[in-house]
């Protein structure tokens, strides 16, 4: 959380060189700063091209020069923005003359992510808004940054407060029953509560698939390629990117460490990482090298388990690969293990399992396979246009508040329902889909959250 209401300031674009660059001060009077930088007052919401002055009246740059007065800005304070040449040294003397100018007022370098975090606690963003600022900044993807800025929008946000006002009403509805014990519970109004929280299970279970699915589009699936050495790790890797992105050699063990590489498959991030080749080694760069494969393994959202068609037969072979089978199955219940056979232009054996996937990463026969479960794996599926995004925190808390729902279902559904636990249950739920846009969070979740943006925003 912020740490004080003092005016704050920050260079708000990248680091580096650029035609444009801009400082942002925020807080109350920034006046004092605009008359020292600026020479005059502006006028509102109005660009007005002029030089930025020194401390002595010298000019430091000239650039756009903007207002924008409470509670009509982004932060919902008094907004000065100053557009200059986007160099390194000249943001930065334009930002230590605004720190100097409004010394005097406490002005102060804005912390990460600063800028947002005021504007939703003036109510100028919910918390859902709030992060879809930094989803939109951080998008991998054409879909996820489309995805982003509908949530920035407030897509996302209308669907939680749509279900949050049916938990609402129903929860208004148990209290009122509650709070005169002297009416009797008659069967209509039991079966009403039981429509609305069924109505209520609906909307959160459409809403649940849809954040799930702007989950994936957000933060991608984290895919490990793993193996024995010389099955074709690397040439998967390159296969997938389309690019050669790790070196292919007759020679086991060429992959000492994870080579990693973001790819889109349906607008999703896929991110998938080549590791060392899982064997005994005598070798200690490539002990350490398996080791790490093995981090890369049990951090990973899935699995692509490569075998070598042209030693399958061999019972060396066969044995080496049992032995990693069974490491994975420990990991099975949370990592999902998809079976590769490689090099079926080679050896265009038959395999029996049958959700193995046959494919030779030379020929790109069995590539599309690949993907389309890799998608299946993530759970992916295709949505229409107007897709938003969403966290795995947005997700968790709707996995908690849907929790709720169902023993709000158990209750109503025993003989002699207790509406004082089902008046529990409801209120529990709403507080968790309140922390989803802010309306219920804890102060450290806020700083978490905000920590993560960049300086400037």
């Amino acid at each position: 959380m912020s740490r004080d209401n003092l005016p704050i300031a920050a260079i708000a674009t990248a680091p580096g060189r650029g035609a444009v660059g801009i400082v942002r001060v925020s807080g109350p009077d920034v006046l004092s700063v605009m008359t020292a930088v600026c020479g005059r007052k502006l006028q509102a919401r109005h660009a007005t091209y002029l030089p930025f002055l020194a401390a002595d009246g010298s000019v430091i740059d000239q650039g756009l020069a903007i207002y924008f007065p409470a509670p009509h800005s982004y932060t919902g304070e008094d907004v000065l923005e100053l557009q200059g040449h986007g160099g390194p040294v000249v943001m930065q003397l334009l930002l230590a003359r605004c720190l100097q100018a409004g010394a005097s007022q406490g002005l102060r370098l804005a912390l990460p992510g600063e800028f947002s975090e005021r504007a939703f606690l003036n109510d100028k963003l919910d918390l859902a808004q709030a992060e879809a600022v930094a989803d939109l900044i951080n998008a991998s993807t054409e879909a996820a940054a489309r995805a982003a800025s509908r949530s920035l929008a407030g897509e996302f946000s209308r669907e939680v407060t749509q279900l949050g006002t049916a938990l609402l009403n129903l929860r208004v509805f148990v209290e009122a029953t509650l709070d005169f014990p002297e009416e009797e519970i008659d069967r209509l109004s039991l079966l009403d509560m039981l429509k609305q929280l069924q109505k209520i299970e609906q909307l959160h279970t459409g809403l649940m698939h849809r954040a799930q699915q702007g989950a994936l589009l957000q933060e991608g699936l984290t895919v490990v390629i793993a193996g024995q050495p010389n099955a074709g790790k690397s040439s998967l890797l390159n296969a997938l990117a389309g690019a050669e992105l790790a070196i292919v050699t007759p020679v086991a063990g060429t992959t000492r460490d994870k080579i990693a590489q973001t790819i889109q498959i349906e607008g999703v991030a896929i991110h998938v990482v080549d590791t060392a080749g899982l064997r005994d080694s005598v070798d200690a760069v490539e002990k350490i090298g398996v080791a790490r494969a093995w981090q890369e393994i049990e951090s990973a959202d899935a699995v692509l388990f490569l075998h070598d068609l042209t030693r399958a037969a061999l019972p060396e072979y066969q044995q080496a690969d049992e032995a990693i089978r069974l490491r994975l199955q420990a990991l099975a219940a949370r990592v999902p293990v998809v079976d590769v056979w490689n090099k079926s232009d080679l050896a265009p054996m038959p395999v029996a399992e049958a959700d193995a996937i046959v494919m030779s990463a030379k020929t790109a026969q069995g590539l599309e396979l690949l993907r389309q479960r890799l998608l299946a794996l993530a759970g992916w599926q295709t949505l229409a246009e107007g897709n938003f995004s969403a966290r795995q925190r947005h997700v968790q808390a709707l996995v908690v508040a849907g929790d709720h729902v169902q023993q709000g279902l158990h209750i109503l559904g025993a003989g002699a329902p207790a509406l004082d636990l089902l008046a529990e249950e409801l209120r529990l739920s709403h507080r968790a889909l309140g922390s989803v846009t802010g309306v219920m969070s804890a102060d450290e979740l806020l700083g978490a959250i905000f920590s993560q943006f960049c300086i400037g925003k």
